[in-house]
């Protein structure tokens, strides 16, 4: 596996130095319209929350801040769910569209998870579209041979992940998680190993945690921007349309622990609105969040008095 090279450390960079000035900020933004979300909409909804994210009045110049052109940036989607509870197509486009505007070609833009069927199944079509932006699964284009390890994690790594990507942009889906707890920004990294059915016993703590402190994906991923479109707080992570609800929003932050801290706030609030117990009464609360803060790992806060909770 090859180290972080020069272009990925100054791309790196740039992102952490105004992360920086504000580490633990999670921007939640939301449509307050009862209609549904089309692209423009997703597309205005997208900018606010990137721009209060990186405060900057103009989007394309937010998206600069993220990585820089002629880096190759993967959009790690989720898709196991099908299209009713996976990343939709219309935000994966929305970024793509601010990506190209901020001067990244589409042969530099792919869109990743576990399976070419995965993909296919929320909507996305497995291989190059015109524009050159390129959809593949880690089935096709494999793994690492050698292990990568950090504490109780042992796993072959997703070559798209270590091979072509040097930023990763994070789109999980906000939603409940019948084993772990929730599904958000650190879990949504199981997509980029050989084997994650061994990582599910005790609500997945430690390994959730561990998986995340894995060099290359906690020096490559730069943002998460959360799909809360729809959102689900019970059932998942397979599509429940019973337990989902339109939340309209998406949440923003370079801190995964934080926006997971966030995320798993909203989840218990609308599950008590619909009177079901807490996941700490239900015996799945995610204590990987916690360790993923802890000094072992580093790869957040989940402290509310350290994060800045932005509604726009």
């Amino acid at each position: 596996m090859s180290r972080i090279g020069r272009r990925e450390f100054l791309g790196a960079s740039l992102a952490a130095t105004l992360a920086a000035q504000d580490p633990s900020k999670v921007v939640i933004a939301r449509d307050q319209s009862p209609s549904g979300l089309d692209s423009a909409r997703v597309l205005k909804l997208l900018d606010r929350a990137v721009q209060s994210f990186f405060a900057r009045d103009n989007p394309v110049e937010a998206w600069k801040l993220i990585a820089r052109p002629g880096e190759v940036v993967g959009l790690k989607v989720n898709c196991l769910a099908g299209r009713g509870a996976s990343t939709r197509t219309v935000l994966v486009d929305a970024v793509i569209e601010r990506l190209q505007q901020a001067g990244f070609r589409g042969q530099d833009i792919v869109v990743w998870d576990r399976l070419n069927s995965d993909l296919e199944s929320a909507g996305f079509p497995v291989g190059v579209r015109r524009d050159k932006v390129r959809f593949i699964g880690n089935d096709s284009a494999g793994y690492e041979d050698d292990l990568a390890v950090f504490g109780s994690a042992g796993s072959l790594l997703s070559r798209t992940l270590t091979r072509q990507c040097q930023a990763v942009i994070n789109l999980p889906v906000l939603k409940d998680h019948g084993i772990v707890g929730v599904t958000m920004a650190l879990k949504n990294m199981f997509g980029a190993i050989h084997n994650p059915n061994k990582y599910h016993s005790n609500a997945g703590d430690p390994y959730v945690a561990d998986v995340n402190a894995l060099a290359p994906i906690r020096q490559k991923v730069r943002l998460t921007i959360c799909d809360a479109l729809i959102a689900q707080y019970e059932g998942g992570p397979s599509y429940m349309p019973q337990w989902s609800w339109p939340f309209n929003g998406l949440l923003v932050a370079s801190d995964p622990v934080a926006l997971d801290t966030i995320g798993w706030q909203i989840i218990e609030a609308k599950r008590k609105e619909k009177g079901l117990p807490s996941l700490q009464a239900a015996k799945r609360a995610p204590s990987y969040i916690a360790t993923a803060a802890d000094a072992q790992h580093r790869l957040g806060t989940n402290d509310a008095r350290l994060i800045r909770r932005v509604e726009v």
